[in-house]
């Protein structure tokens, strides 16, 4: 498993710019949580699961199956 940042600087530049607006909370969520605060719990448990490769729900991060 590998996790990394999108390549698309844009995409990183905004999404840590609403994280920084946020206080670390994502920035494409409405309710503040600590299920919600980056990396969030759903992308935790996309992490976990060893058949999953995609982006988070922000698409921040990639995780490969590599």
């Amino acid at each position: 498993m590998a996790v990394r940042l999108n390549q698309d600087a844009e995409v990183v530049r905004i999404v840590k710019e609403g994280l920084a607006q946020t206080g670390g909370y994502c920035p494409c969520r409405l309710q503040r949580t600590e299920e919600n605060k980056c990396i969030c719990k759903e992308f935790r448990e996309q992490m976990a699961d060893p058949n999953f490769e995609g982006y988070c729900h922000c698409l921040l991060y990639y995780k490969s199956k590599d």
